[in-house]
């Protein structure tokens, strides 16, 4: 039985991430912990909506504190909810302290999380990847699967590898995490010939685990060939990459490649990087 975890916004709560997480815990199965980052600093309100009458009031205030403490207690009732009626294993963390070490912390005792790509723990929405994404998946110790903002069952694997050992990380931890029933797609792009990279070890791996893999390999620039074939995928086909670090390890999959995927596509993600 694998560990989920799902990073959650009691008070911004994102169906996307119950609802994924919900369905693949249960066609594990999994033990499903909804991660609610109930940080300290985090208000749905200004503290200027404390003023009343031209001054700072306190009673006000406690009523706007009460207000969200409600907003994040029928979250967790929400949660808890959804994961009865798919029957699976389920426990709740509501972790109070600075949002991001939160869940960093979490991370290490976890086989998969799965978060939202507008999730900022923040009362201002940001485009996505938000600064708090970008900051966990820098330093995260588990793969992470980023859900679009609405939720679609996964139709189709897409694997991205050009060969480096990052790519080929990625895909050995979903075939170890994810359930193995979909067809799976490899793509690869090469800028002058068309064979895939260490083609006999790749589909002698490949067979182990996913014998009936189809294998696509495209001409020309990386990041470009990627970016327009990726956007006429929808929110049905699930995306493998190969890091995220800020130094690039593998030569397509720096930063900047996962961040302009993440803004770019529908598709939800699933990114993995040895450290």
């Amino acid at each position: 039985m694998k560990k989920i975890i799902a990073a959650l916004d009691g008070l911004r709560l994102s169906q996307a991430t119950i609802q994924t997480a919900t369905a693949l815990a249960a066609g594990m199965p999994a033990h499903l912990v909804g991660v609610f980052l109930d940080d300290f600093t985090r208000n749905s309100f200004s503290v200027y909506e404390a003023i009343e009458d031209g001054e700072f009031s306190e009673k006000r205030l406690k009523k706007l504190a009460e207000k969200d403490k409600q907003i994040r207690d029928h979250a967790v009732r929400e949660f808890e909810t959804a994961c009865q009626e798919k029957g699976i294993q389920y426990s709740v963390h509501r972790d109070k302290s600075i949002a991001i070490q939160d869940l960093l912390r979490e991370s290490i005792y976890a086989d998969l999380l799965i978060i939202n790509a507008h999730e900022s723990f923040s009362r201002l929405e940001e485009p996505a990847p938000t600064r708090f994404l970008r900051d966990l998946l820098s330093d995260v110790q588990c793969p992470v699967l980023i859900t679009p903002e609405n939720y679609a069952p996964f139709e189709k694997v897409i694997m991205l590898y050009d060969g480096a050992p990052a790519s080929v990380f990625a895909i050995k931890m979903f075939t170890h995490i994810m359930p193995g029933n979909l067809p799976v797609e490899v793509i690869s792009v090469k800028e002058n010939d068309l064979h895939l990279p260490e083609n006999r070890l790749m589909k002698e791996f490949m067979k182990r685990h996913c014998p009936h893999a189809m294998y696509t390999v495209l001409k020309g620039d990386a990041e470009n060939e990627i970016l327009q074939r990726l956007l006429t995928e929808g929110p049905r086909s699930l995306v493998v990459l190969g890091a995220y670090q800020r130094s690039a390890v593998s030569r397509w999959f720096k930063a900047s490649m996962a961040d302009m995927l993440i803004k770019a596509v529908a598709c939800p993600l699933f990114i993995a990087h040895n450290k």
